[in-house]
């Protein structure tokens, strides 16, 4: 009898019903210790803008800027343009970009502890250097330690809490990661509001502080399980069952094992992750990898967070008040995490993501508004409309928190085979700090150039990704993180690219190795 075999093709079919456990006490304690990684990311991004606004920090690094500053006749919206100033805030993001892509073998080949452990190391020795600085040279050195801990811990952490959340609270869970980075933001706020009265020495406190996370980070990843997936794709799937029990709280994981062996054997046969991901059946999380990310930084919040106090000195408010204003904004952004956590698993990803977008380009309009009628050269916002401001930008901030903030990870992080799943969060990280790097290194003199126009450019960025993700993104609530694959086949559009049957491949060369035919 002639019979056909066909090398390993990952899970074929749909167990998803048959999955059991509960939320146990272990997996809450993985995924908030792992969650840490993420304060990293906040707390950098939330101390930059307030230590560039810091008369000691502008006078010892950027005197120009300093000078600039103290002029009452400078143009409002091109104080602070100065391309060495936003060196310092985006030399980070492209060191970031570079090491993402070195730990995306790494998170496959050594597991996901061990990337999140290079990123606590390398954060601990940027803290340092940036604290101790004596010179342009060794704060910028500083700076790139702490981009290579971002790119470690931002490609392994999100991917650690997918791995481990069971699946009906997988996005609630993730969204610790996005808890921990707007904390992060958060204490970096008031950290600045409080070492900003400390002249001329206070950025110092505020940068090395940055040690802080990283230290938790670090022993977090020496103590911390690793995840069952990473276990059965080395090899180790007794451990892996032993952890999977552990953290479903019960011996019956058969289903949910069969899931992960059968993503396991496909994982293991191909040699070349990166030239996989380019195949028809990767093509819809190809395209998300690349678009979120980029996305998310295009909503411009970044730039308010980035940027905040020096934005907020620009259209007028005081040294103390922009530090304040900026600190509010820190603490919404933080709460309204919270409100993801309750709904992600609820009411789903594309509500969040829609939702937000709408609120989102409602707020900008109205402040490019305000600024154009009310705010020039020479001009300062009266108290009423600073104080509206400051709450359309806090309702901007609430409405990005609650919907891209959080999901700009959590969507990536869930939806790559587990084959290319180290792969694909590299790209994730490497296109969201490729845009991070470019807005950071752009945004003043962007605003120089756009002045209230610069809120109305990212709005309509924000218009164009609520409009692709109603059409192109389908809802992952509820589906089981090794059974991504039977979505993509069932959507209106992406189940025209993605093969039908996960037995056969589009002329693959990597697939067509394995699927080697043999006759009994």
């Amino acid at each position: 009898m002639a019979g056909g075999h066909f090398g390993p093709a990952g899970v074929a079919k749909e167990r998803a019903g048959q999955y059991q456990g509960r939320v146990t006490f272990s997996v809450i304690i993985a995924c908030v210790v792992a969650a840490v990684g993420g304060s990293l990311f906040g707390y950098d991004i939330g101390i930059s803008g307030g230590v560039t606004s810091m008369d000691g920090f502008l006078l010892k690094f950027f005197p120009g800027v300093y000078e600039k500053k103290q002029h009452a006749h400078e143009n409002n919206y091109c104080k602070y343009n100065n391309q060495g100033l936003s060196a310092f805030t985006s030399s980070l993001y492209l060191a970031g970009l570079v090491a993402s892509l070195v730990a995306s073998p790494v998170t496959r080949i050594y597991g996901r502890r061990a990337s999140i452990i290079c990123g606590g190391v390398s954060f601990l020795v940027g803290a340092t250097l940036n604290a101790s600085a004596i010179n342009l040279a060794m704060l910028l050195l500083g700076r790139i330690m702490l981009g290579v801990g971002i790119g470690f811990g931002n490609q392994a952490v999100p991917v650690y809490l997918s791995e481990m959340a069971p699946t009906h609270l997988r996005g609630a869970l993730n969204m610790l990661f996005q808890l921990a980075t707007t904390g992060g933001i958060f204490t970096a706020n008031m950290v600045n509001y409080g070492t900003q009265k400390l002249e001329p020495w206070g950025w110092r406190l505020s940068l090395g502080l940055a040690a802080v996370p990283a230290v938790l980070m670090t022993v977090g990843g020496i103590v911390l399980s690793e995840t069952p997936n990473s276990l059965i794709e080395r090899g180790r799937q007794d451990e892996g069952r032993k952890v999977l029990e552990k953290i479903r709280g019960t011996k019956n994981v058969d289903a949910e094992f069969e899931d992960m062996v059968d993503a396991s054997e496909l994982a293991n046969s191909i040699k070349h992750p990166f030239r996989n991901i380019l195949t028809k059946r990767n093509r819809p999380q190809l395209v998300m990898a690349i678009l979120l990310p980029a996305f998310q930084i295009l909503t411009g919040i970044n730039s308010i967070l980035f940027y905040a106090p020096v934005l907020f000195q620009s259209m007028g408010f005081g040294g103390n008040a922009s530090l304040y204003a900026s600190a509010v904004t820190g603490g919404v952004l933080c709460s309204s995490t919270f409100i993801t956590i309750a709904t992600v698993d609820r009411v789903g990803r594309r509500f969040l993501l829609i939702s937000g977008g709408i609120q989102m380009i409602t707020c900008q309009v109205i402040v490019s508004v305000i600024l154009r009628l009310k705010f020039g050269d020479n001009q300062h916002l009266s108290k009423g409309f600073s104080v509206l401001v400051v709450v359309m930008i806090c309702l901007f901030v609430l409405a990005f928190g609650w919907s891209w903030g959080g999901l700009g990870w959590t969507i990536p992080s869930e939806i790559f085979p587990l084959e290319t799943r180290s792969a694909g969060q590299g790209i994730t990280v490497a296109v969201n700090l490729l845009f991070t790097f470019a807005i950071a290194q752009s945004f003043l003199s962007l605003l120089c150039a756009f002045k209230f126009g610069i809120f109305l450019f990212f709005a309509c960025w924000v218009l164009v990704m609520t409009v692709f993700v109603y059409f192109f993104l389908p809802e992952t609530k509820g589906v089981p993180i090794e059974e991504m694959i039977f979505m993509w086949r069932k959507h209106w559009f992406w189940k025209r690219i993605v093969p039908g049957n996960p037995n056969v491949e589009d002329g693959s060369t990597e697939l067509g190795e394995r699927a080697e035919r043999t006759t009994e």
